[in-house]
């Protein structure tokens, strides 16, 4: 329906346009990367696209890059390839910071470097997509390509196909309308049984199509293909009446803020997010944009599930890691800093990293504070046109004990340099809208009692065969055997030696994350 069917209102005129990256190269789905020799390739006289180039591409960019995806160019055959070397080289080498190809931004010589679904280039990959352009792109013999990847065009899930597949109503957002957020009615989920979602995934289907170029045909917004900038969306049950004549209480689930360019969100193992039988999804924060030509659109939400059998083992925690309201941005400056700041009051595991800023936000940087310890945790760039979280690899999510300090910083960019920022004549402060200001992290965590803070150190321990001088980013106990001596567990021994106490344990030694991980 279009948005006065939807609303009661009508749209009007005005919408400010920004530049943005429209391309996007991510990992396809259960392939794994295909070296083929490249590693060695990469350092031998001459490097060919049979043999070196296209398993690159297969790796991290042509799931999107190709006939039917949603890039503006296909980068599976040699002939394709070729004329966009230059802008591969380009795109590849800014490497973390608004604009890079893949859209993945975490920088690679601080913090943890183990994510789930990492689509990013490493050093040899990039190096080897430069000697290559600058060799004249040399094909090399055909019989080294890879196997071909197929793909199923009617299926475009990232994390596969959804158990559930709830459709929200069609909106019309004409070609030159301002901004627009509202409340939408609430969508029943159609399930009959209640079940724990290990991911959410949600998409925008709309009727852009391409120029004859190949590109979008829409503006080069943030996110000019696409019309929904960001819902903010939970689940509600109300209440009902059982058979025995007990009233139960309304139930309302929170899930991850749907943002344009946003991969899907993948819970820990260990805590499934509960979807209700009889449930609506529910938003009264639904933020439309134009894209600069007339475009209709819905979102659909895939919801995976666990077997039915299966129960969470861990609690989610949430609390605002961030600044919302209280911002200040100076006229024409980059390197702008903004700091927000919480203690932990419980043992926290961190499941993803989510840095959330707005047109002025080029970066942000998480650290937890531990005793005398000061540890980065992770530095990413930031592209409002990609917005996204980084789901840390199982054995390396942190796990920060009780009175931990966590410390996000946010680097912003009112300078002349940055595009996305219209005027940069003005101060600028907080704001909804994509040209205004937000500076949170809206990460996932879940909760920990003290044996399973326990467990979890022990069971790191184990996989990454840690000693008592071993240094893990993250996990500043991790190093700290028991007071019993056995490293395999924490015993309770009524003496109050809970996984939270003893030392900081500062000494570094051989870690699991290479780079600048203390200071």
């Amino acid at each position: 329906m279009s948005i006065a069917k939807l609303t009661g209102i009508s749209l009007l005129t005005g919408a400010l346009a920004l530049p943005g990256a429209v391309g996007v190269g991510l990992a396809a789905p259960g392939v794994a990367a295909q070296t083929n020799g490249t590693a060695n390739g990469a350092a031998q006289d001459e490097v060919t696209f049979s043999r070196d180039i296209a398993p690159i591409l297969q790796r991290s960019c042509v799931r999107c890059h190709r006939d039917g995806g949603v890039a503006p160019m296909s980068l599976v055959e040699f002939d394709e390839v070729v004329p966009h070397a230059s802008q591969i080289v380009r795109r590849t080498g800014i490497r973390d910071r608004a604009g890079a190809m893949p859209p993945w931004y975490v920088e690679k010589d601080i913090g943890i470097q183990h994510f789930k679904d990492d689509m990013s280039l490493h050093d040899w990959e990039i190096d080897a997509l430069q000697r290559w352009r600058r060799a004249g792109t040399p094909e090399g013999d055909p019989a080294d390509l890879p196997s071909p990847l197929e793909f199923d065009d009617d299926v475009v899930w990232v994390a596969g196909e959804p158990d559930l597949i709830v459709t929200l109503p069609e909106v019309l957002v004409e070609s030159d309308v301002p901004d627009w957020w509202g409340d939408i009615e609430p969508v029943p989920t159609g399930l009959e049984e209640d079940r724990y979602v290990k991911s959410v995934e949600i998409r925008e289907v709309n009727d852009v199509g391409r120029n004859a170029d190949g590109g979008h045909e829409g503006r080069h917004t943030v996110g000019g293909r696409f019309v929904v900038h960001h819902m903010i969306w939970s689940t509600y049950k109300g209440a009902e009446t059982l058979e025995d004549g007990t009233r139960t209480r309304p139930s309302v689930v929170t899930w991850p803020v749907h943002e344009v360019g946003r991969e899907p969100d993948i819970f820990d193992n260990d805590a499934g997010r509960l979807l209700r039988a009889g449930s609506s999804i529910v938003s009264n924060s639904l933020h439309l944009h134009s894209n600069g030509r007339d475009t209709r659109a819905h979102l659909e939400i895939g919801f995976r599930f666990h077997p039915p059998d299966y129960e969470p083992k861990y609690r989610r925690t949430s609390f605002g890691l961030g600044n919302g309201s209280d911002i200040d941005i100076r006229a024409g400056e980059a390197g702008q800093e903004l700091h927000a700041y919480q203690v932990l009051n419980q043992h926290t595991k961190i499941v993803t990293f989510e840095p959330h800023l707005h047109a002025p936000g080029m970066r942000m940087c998480l650290e937890a504070i531990w005793g005398f310890n000061v540890e980065t945790i992770n530095c990413v760039g930031y592209d409002h046109n990609w917005v996204r979280g980084y789901t840390y690899a199982q054995d390396h999510q942190p796990l920060l004990p009780e009175g931990t300090i966590l410390h996000i910083v946010g680097y912003m960019d009112t300078s002349d340099a940055n595009r996305n920022v219209p005027d940069t004549r003005n101060w600028q402060g907080s704001g909804n809208r994509s040209v205004a200001n937000m500076f949170i992290d809206l990460g996932m965590r879940v909760t920990l009692t003290d044996e399973q803070f326990a467990e979890e150190m022990a069971r790191r321990r184990a996989k990454l065969a840690l000693g008592p001088n071993d240094h893990v980013i993250g996990c500043p106990l991790c190093m700290v055997i028991p007071a019993n001596g056995n490293p395999d567990y924490w015993a309770d021994d009524g003496g109050g030696g809970g996984a939270g106490s003893g030392g900081s344990g500062n000494d570094a030694g051989r870690g699991s994350d290479a780079g600048r991980g203390n200071r």
